[in-house]
């Protein structure tokens, strides 16, 4: 199993490869048959995993450049695990609901490759290759909704490319620094291997720069206010296997990238722009949810709750204790799964009436009702409603920033309500009162491979919220490493202190 977790990296772009040679009319089986394999692989990995261990496990190093210690090196922890999974599920459910589309073949091709560069980025421990991964999963996004995209397709997508590109070469300018220093500070040796990178303390002036080069990258990767406007175009005009995989996998990559390598890396630097973040953040949660209220688009409300969403998830990473850190974890997997099967919801309702409008809607609970149960159960994970999925990442991260500020939590928490305002709203303009426009009227519910890809999301949401321990086990233990990393690498009395404060408060 030495090699389980390369193997994790390079399978689908391997059957990206040879999918140029099946028949376009076979590429859409061939490409759920790859992706189920992926999957099955990911829930190996799960099965091989040690929940009672926090650190790296499956270690994996094949050297490149060793002279610039640049290695192609993975490892997976109770952080990277779930993310890695949801990565494997949401790409293979996301072709299992994928309808009729011309030139499919490019299509599912591309999403295989973006699927490589989702588990890559997750896996990845040698920053120089992380950073390829990054990168690498623009192309085939760029492409998807560039190529299948709506009206304004071009534009999103150059927008999408221009913004995360952006950040992204801040980011790779902190990562050379940071290399340099490690050159210098062990004594003429190259290492971009984040494990060497955490035994490093760094000067608490330099670590204001580098945090700022990461923190940009990630930022606008999440997308954190007020680096959001590229989000709800690239939402708008995408495919909905495009919205999808954004929204449930990519989004995640920055708050990935914050939990990851901004705690260990920078305590110091965390502590000192904690405030300001959780402002920016606290002002996603509201913002975006008062301006979801507003939107008559389906996929705009669902666009705009996601930044809000991702607002909170900023919060518990932000809290800098377990229980915040591991909700934010947690919730990244939740809204993953949740805000995937929203988008997947609407492009069902597109397919049949090619508009997403409220307006154009009311009464389907009557003329589709499987369909207004499923959308039902999925909205409910999205509001935080108790024994959803939803609730558990959402109340963990607020109840651990709540031990940071109070005041910012409940800023924070007026989210949820909001959250319920304009998701009921959207439910009721759509599915409530009676049939008025003909064309509703004939709309049929949904078809075989629709239940297949929507079922499985729905039993997850009310599963995973019942019973989230087999996942919070494992996560838990990993942040409590990560922590404990922060305390060792903090130079300044105050950050130790703040976050044995944090930590311990409230704690009996």
């Amino acid at each position: 199993m030495e090699y389980l977790l390369i193997f994790a990296v390079i399978f689908p772009a391997f059957a990206g490869f040879l999918g140029f040679m099946v028949n376009k009319d076979s590429i859409k089986i061939y490409g759920i048959v790859a992706t189920f394999l992926e999957l099955i692989f990911t829930l190996i990995l799960w099965g091989l995993f040690d929940n009672s261990l926090g650190g790296f496990q499956m270690l994996t190093s094949i050297p490149i450049i060793p002279k610039f210690g640049i290695n192609f090196i993975f490892g997976v922890d109770g952080i990277s695990l779930f993310l890695v999974i949801l990565s494997a599920f949401i790409t293979f459910i996301a072709l299992i609901g994928l309808g009729d589309m011309q030139n499919i073949k490019n299509l599912i091709i591309s999403v295989l490759f973006l699927e490589m560069t989702m588990v890559g980025v997750f896996l990845s421990l040698d920053m120089i290759i992380f950073y390829l991964f990054w990168e690498l999963s623009l192309v085939p996004m760029l492409y998807i909704i560039g190529a299948w995209g709506a009206d304004k397709r071009i534009y999103a997508a150059v927008k999408f490319f221009l913004y995360t590109f952006a950040g992204s070469v801040l980011m790779l300018v902190g990562i050379l620094y940071f290399a340099y220093m490690y050159y210098v500070s062990s004594g003429g040796i190259w290492s971009f291997s984040f494990i060497d990178w955490q035994t490093l303390k760094i000067p608490f002036d330099i670590q204001l720069w580098l945090f700022g080069a990461f923190f940009l990258g990630f930022a606008i990767k999440v997308p954190m206010f007020p680096f959001h406007t590229w989000l709800p175009y690239a939402h708008g005009q995408a495919p909905t296997i495009g919205s999808v995989i954004l929204a449930a996998v990519l989004l995640k990559m920055g708050t990935y990238g914050f939990v990851r390598f901004l705690l260990p890396l920078f305590p110091d630097a965390v502590v000192h722009f904690l405030t300001p973040i959780a402002v920016l953040s606290v002002i996603m949660v509201i913002y975006a949810a008062l301006v979801a209220f507003a939107q008559n688009d389906m996929k705009q409300v669902i666009a705009y709750s996601s930044i809000s969403h991702m607002g909170v998830i900023i919060l518990g990473t932000f809290a800098l204790n377990v229980e915040g850190v591991s909700g934010s974890i947690f919730f990244m997997i939740s809204h993953g799964i949740v805000s995937g099967a929203l988008f997947m919801l609407v492009g069902v309702i597109y397919d049949r009436r090619h508009t997403k409008l409220m307006s154009e809607f009311g009464g389907l609970a009557s003329v589709m009702p499987l369909y207004a149960a499923i959308f039902a159960v999925i909205m409910m994970g999205s509001v935080g409603l108790p024994l959803t999925i939803g609730f558990v990442g959402e109340f963990l991260s607020l109840a651990g920033f709540y031990k940071v500020n109070w005041l910012l939590t409940a800023f924070g928490g007026c989210g949820i309500i909001l959250g319920a305002i304009y998701m009921l709203k959207l439910y009721r303009k759509s599915f409530f009162g009676i049939v008025i426009k003909k064309e509703n009227k004939g709309l049929k519910d949904l078809y075989t491979r629709e239940i297949c890809a929507l079922v499985p999301m729905a039993l997850l949401v009310i599963i995973l919220g019942v019973y989230p321990k087999p996942l919070l086990s494992s996560i838990e233990k990993s942040v409590k490493n990560t922590i404990e990393t922060m305390h060792n690498n903090a130079e300044k009395y105050e950050t130790k202190s703040f976050l044995e404060k944090v930590s311990s408060k409230g704690d009996k």
